[in-house]
C-alpha cells in the first residue's frame, strides 16, 4: 500500500513551478502516448442531450462528429466522448441508453481522426462495449469506487485510465488534499489487483465533483501534493461552477476563467488538460510552456 505523507505541501515555496515536467509514456492499449513534453489536450465531446455546457449541441451523431473533427483539427490530441451528462442532480440512465448514444460516434472515430479516443464512463458494462470499439482510454468520474468490475474492464483490454476523484456527499471538515490521496491509494490497490501496470494510470483531481468552492479551489492551488504518488495528471475545469462563483457568468462565458485556472495546472506540470474550447488553449498551453521553459 502507498504511504505517502499527507503533509506533503511544501509552504515555502510559490504556487507556479517553472520546472519542465520530465517526458513519460502512457501506454494505450500498446501505443505509445508521450506525456510531459508538452500538454496534451483532452477536448471534451459530450452526446447528450442535457449537457451542462453546450446544451446537447452534439448530442446527433452526425453533429458529433463534425464537432470531433473541428476539435481535431484545432489540435486535441484525445477526443474525450461522454454519453451520460453528471452535472450536478444529474439522473443516471441506463447501460444501455448510455450505449445507444455512444455507438454511432464511436465507430471507426479514432481510425478517421488519428487521436487516442477515451469514453467518459463509469459503468463496466459501458466500457467494455466501448474498449470492443476501439477506444483506448476510460475515463471513469468515480475512480474504480462506483463498479467493482471495471478495474477488470480495463485490465482485460489493455486499456489506460483516468482515474478522477469523487465523494458521495461534500464534507466542508476535510482536508480534500489528504481526502484525495487516501481515495487514489485505494484505487490504486485495485488496479495493482487487476493487473493495470502504473504506465496505464492517470489521475484527476475531481475539480466540481463532491467538493464545497473552497475545495474546489484548493484541487487546483494544491495540486503539486498528488506528485507523492508519482502518476501524471489530468485537470478538468472547463466551464464549471468554481468559475462561476468566482466571477458571475453562465457555462459559455468562462473561456478567461478555464485558461487562467488551466495555466496554474499547466504551470505545475500537469500533463493533460480537458477542455472545450481546444483552440484557445492550444494557444495557452504553448505559451505557457515557452514561459515555464524559460524559467
Amino acid at each position: 500500500m502507498l504511504r505517502p505523507s499527507h503533509s506533503a505541501r511544501s509552504h515555502g515555496a510559490g504556487l507556479l513551478n517553472t520546472t519542465s515536467p520530465a517526458t513519460r509514456i502512457l501506454d494505450v492499449r500498446g501505443r505509445p502516448l508521450p506525456l510531459g513534453a508538452r500538454t496534451l489536450i483532452m477536448g471534451i465531446l459530450n452526446v447528450t442531450p442535457d449537457s451542462f455546457s453546450d446544451g446537447g449541441i452534439s448530442a446527433a451523431p452526425k453533429s458529433a462528429r463534425d464537432t470531433a473533427r473541428r476539435l481535431v483539427a484545432e489540435g486535441a490530441d484525445i477526443i474525450d466522448v461522454g454519453g451520460e451528462s453528471t452535472r450536478p442532480g444529474y439522473t443516471m440512465i441506463s447501460d444501455d441508453e448510455e450505449w445507444a448514444r455512444l455507438a454511432p460516434v464511436l465507430d471507426g472515430l479514432g481510425a478517421e481522426l488519428g487521436v487516442t479516443v477515451s469514453v467518459d464512463t463509469y459503468k463496466s458494462g459501458v466500457a467494455r462495449r466501448a474498449l470492443e470499439a476501439g477506444v483506448g482510454i476510460i475515463n471513469d468520474i468515480w475512480g474504480f469506487a462506483h463498479d467493482p468490475d471495471m478495474a477488470r474492464a480495463v485490465a482485460d483490454y489493455d486499456a489506460a485510465v483516468v482515474l478522477m476523484h469523487n465523494r458521495d456527499a461534500i464534507d466542508p471538515a476535510i482536508d480534500i488534499m489528504a481526502d484525495m490521496i487516501a481515495f487514489f491509494e485505494r484505487a490504486l490497490e485495485t488496479a495493482d489487483k487487476a493487473g493495470i501496470p502504473k504506465d496505464r494510470i492517470v489521475l484527476d483531481p475531481g475539480v466540481g465533483f463532491g467538493k464545497t468552492f473552497e475545495q474546489n479551489l484548493a484541487s487546483v492551488a494544491r495540486l503539486r501534493e498528488l506528485r507523492v504518488l508519482g502518476l501524471p495528471l489530468l485537470l478538468g475545469t472547463s466551464r464549471k461552477s468554481m468559475i462561476g462563483k468566482v466571477v458571475a457568468t453562465e457555462p459559455q462565458e468562462r473561456l478567461p476563467g478555464t485558461i487562467a485556472s488551466n495555466v496554474i495546472g499547466m504551470m505545475e506540470g500537469v500533463e493533460i488538460i480537458r477542455v472545450h474550447d481546444v483552440a484557445e488553449h492550444v494557444q495557452a498551453a504553448r505559451v505557457t510552456e515557452a514561459i515555464r521553459a524559460a524559467g
